[in-house]
This record gives structure tokens, sequence and C-alpha cells, in this order.
């Protein structure tokens, strides 16, 4: 059987026999876990274990992971930094803000893999102009050359620990200060502001080997009448066309306020299939998410299929011996400098012995 083109959520820590039969409908393609499926590394293990053994090939499991604000799984994980600490510490030390973004991908990678993880929706690629709360530190930087270096860090890490990565929120969030999991946020910019900003970011990551992209519930309506998730001149002219990409386009949630602009929820996956997403998440909202896998049952893509498959986490890590791995431990000695101060100056806090500080 091949993956579906549907990512749904679990309702807690244990799957349910109604879920049971719900994951090996045709249509499924994988799992999304939230705080709500987490007690402990032991359980969540167990459950995606579990999870992974109703399909060949098996379901993709993915969880929101960034750091900061927006870490589902904390209890025997490390604590990870938002993404704006990075850009605070590449302000004026540059170098080692790459490593500490390379270690901390590593880190958050490894940690999810030892507990059967496929991948994190992260990172974020947007740009952080100070105008969307919701976004924030969840962003690198506001400038986009620091935004694509520590990404491109952060993805190496994540790389070597065996996870693919996804660069959201495509074409860019940032530039908004709407909500888009109530609204629909509107940018009002023309699209040569939009592609010599925002899009560089993007831009440089898929060259740099991104695997997925997760486009933005934000209309851009001096660039086309229909939201990013929706549109196919932002989805297959700009991002697969222009940019070249290759990799997996997954949906943002169907089921956020913004997305209301798609229509009902059957209309919304047909219509953000049609502009060229490969998969379609929807969370918190079982009849909605049942009514789109009735409505997509027989839907068969064998190119976004292909795709998914790359997104399957690799190797395996064994998480009793995890601690003893030195890019275990740089990953968590550079977690903890990051979130235990606020200087912009953590550079010699970062410096394993022996290093030699970088200008």
């Amino acid at each position: 059987m091949s993956l579906g083109p549907v990512i749904l959520d679990l309702e807690g820590p244990v799957l349910s026999a109604e879920e049971r039969d719900l994951l090996r409908q045709p249509a499924v393609g994988g799992v999304i876990l939230f705080s709500r499926n987490f007690q402990d590394p032991e359980q969540v293990a167990a459950l995606t274990a579990e999870i992974h053994a109703l399909r060949d090939p098996h379901l993709l499991i993915a969880v929101d992971q960034e750091g900061g604000r927006v870490q589902r799984f904390r209890s025997g994980f490390t604590p990870l930094p938002p993404a704006a600490r990075f850009g605070a510490l590449a302000q004026h030390h540059p170098h080692q803000a790459r490593q500490a973004a390379e270690a901390v991908g590593w880190l958050m990678a490894a940690e999810l893999r030892a507990v059967g993880v496929d991948f994190s929706f992260a990172p974020v690629l947007d740009l952080d102009r100070g105008l969307n709360t919701v976004i924030g530190d969840r962003a690198f930087a506001a400038g986009v050359n620091a935004v694509a270096d520590l990404a491109a860090a952060w993805c190496d890490g994540a790389r070597a620990a065996g996870m693919a990565a996804v660069g959201k929120h495509f074409p860019g969030h940032g530039g908004v200060a709407a909500d888009s999991h109530a609204e629909l946020p509107v940018d009002e910019r023309h699209y040569e502001a939009i592609a010599g900003d925002d899009l560089v970011p993007f831009q440089r990551l898929i060259h740099h080997g991104l695997e997925a992209v997760m486009p933005a519930h934000v209309l851009y309506p001096r660039v086309d009448p229909r939201p990013a998730g929706f549109s196919p001149f932002w989805l297959k002219e700009v991002l697969r066309h222009r940019l070249g990409f290759q990799g997996v386009i997954f949906s943002d949630d169907l089921n956020m306020g913004a997305a209301a602009a798609g229509g009902g929820y059957a209309d919304r996956a047909r219509a953000a299939l049609a502009a060229g997403c490969d998969v379609l998440l929807i969370c918190q909202n079982r009849p909605a998410a049942l009514e789109i896998v009735e409505t997509l049952r027989h839907h068969d893509d064998p190119t976004s299929h292909l795709r998914c498959l790359r997104m399957h986490g690799r190797g395996q890590v064994d998480r009793a011996h995890l601690h003893l791995d030195p890019r275990w431990q740089r990953g968590v000695r550079a977690a903890g400098a990051l979130l235990e101060t606020h200087s912009l100056d953590l550079a010699l806090s970062l410096i394993t012995p022996g290093e030699a500080p970088c200008p």
C-alpha cells in the first residue's frame, strides 16, 4: 500500500481501536503528534513503534519540535532554544552561531529519531520583521542572509542525525500581523518585493537540499487571488518551476481559520492538491479528517508517493547510549548556553576546550 495524502492527529497517548482502523485507510499517509500524545520517551517510542507496524511502507510520523515555545516533547528531552537566539548570537559571532545551529539541529533530530519520529516540521524560514507575534522568536532573524545561513546549518545537523527538514511558511509569513490560526492574513506587497526578500531563504535552502516545504495560509492579493497554500501560481509556477523545488509540499493545517478561504473541508483538500500540495495536514478536528480521508479514498499520485518516502527517518539511534555521543553533549551544551543567558556575547560559552574563538 502506498502512502496516502493525509496526515492527521491522534486523541491521546495510546492508539484506540478506531484510530488503528483509520490509520489503515489508503488516504492516510502519516500522523502528527502533539503534547497530548506524549507522556515520556518510553511511552512515545512505544506509540511510534505501533504506528509504524500498521503499514508497509510505514506511515510518516511528525511533530512540531522547533524549540522555544514550540516544543511538543519536553520531559526527558533537552529543552531547545527558540531560533531567534541563534540570530542574536550571529550578530556578533556568526561562526559560533552556525556551529550552535548545526549542533542543536543534530540534537533535536537525534532525540526524536531515538523514539521513532521521522521528522519535525522545521525550520521556520520566515523573516522576523517584528510584525507577527505568532512567528516572532520562531524566526532566526530579520535578515535574509542570517536566516538562510543559520537554517542551512540547522538542516545540516538534522540531516546528519537522519532527519529531513521542512522549511516553512512559503513564500514568507513575516510580512503580516494577523494570526493565520484564527483569520486570513493579507500581505499587500508585489511579487518583486517578496521575491527579493522573503523568497531568498527558501531559494538558498532548496539549493542546499531542502527536502520539504510548507506554504503559508496567507493571501498575497497583488500576486494571486488565492492564499499561497491553495495557489497553483505560488506552488507550481514559483516553488516548483522558478525555484526548482523537487521535494514534498505539505499543506499547513486545513483546520486553521485562514484555511476557510478554501471552502468546506473536502473543497480545501481538493484545492490544496490541485494547487500542488503532496500531503494535507488536518488537525484538531476528527470529523473533518474523516471527511477528507473519505473524499480522497481513491486518490493516487505516484510522484507524491515517491517524494514522501524520502521523508522517512534514516538510521537507528540508540536512546540508551545517546548521552555518550560527543555530538549529543555538544548539542546540549549549545542549547543550554543559548537558553540560560540573554546576553548576545555567548561565544565563549559555546566553545569546547581547545577551540579558539572566531572573529
